[in-house]
């Protein structure tokens, strides 16, 4: 790739990441095609700082109705911020949850259940990718902080374990 290129699609990245700015979005991606065997395919994403994760009206619906997870009770030694809890397990990626592996099927945990490191806690689908999301070390739920098919955030607290 020559340098000329490389400035030009330095320019365009911030071309995106300004539009994304302007116009209040948390994700926006483009496919740029050169040529045949040569393309620049560019994801820009931020975290929006106005809205909390839980509170987003879902954007995509679930194939079969499933119940919701039943949220635990907020004991009075959990943060007012549940990412600053220290037992919070976060999103590594934008997607969309779901407490179970297809609809119908058993949720993966339940308040209480108790999980060992690398367990599944959930799976967040991103790009049409279902991605496993492990327990970081054995612990109990305490709480579930996000709903089956709710979109997720970068870094948005899933889970609490204790």
């Amino acid at each position: 790739m020559s340098n000329k290129t490389h400035e030009a699609d330095v320019a365009f990245i911030k071309a995106l990441a300004d539009v994304l700015r302007e116009n209040d979005l948390t994700e926006l991606q483009v496919k740029r095609d050169y040529g045949e065997d040569d393309s620049l395919n560019v994801r820009v994403s931020r975290m929006h700082p106005q809205a909390p994760v839980a509170a987003a009206p879902a954007q995509y619906t679930v194939a079969a109705p499933v119940a919701p997870a039943a949220p635990a009770a907020p004991a009075d030694d959990m943060p007012e911020d549940p990412a600053a809890h220290p037992g919070a397990v976060t999103s590594p990626m934008v997607g969309t949850v779901y407490m179970q592996a297809e609809p119908g099927a058993p949720s993966f945990i339940s308040v209480g259940a108790s999980v060992k490191e690398g367990d599944t806690l959930l799976i967040v689908e991103a790009m049409k990718t279902m991605n496993h999301i492990p327990a970081p070390r054995a612990g109990t739920v305490k709480r579930i902080l996000v709903e089956d098919g709710a979109p997720v955030e970068y870094g948005a607290p899933l889970v609490i374990l204790e």
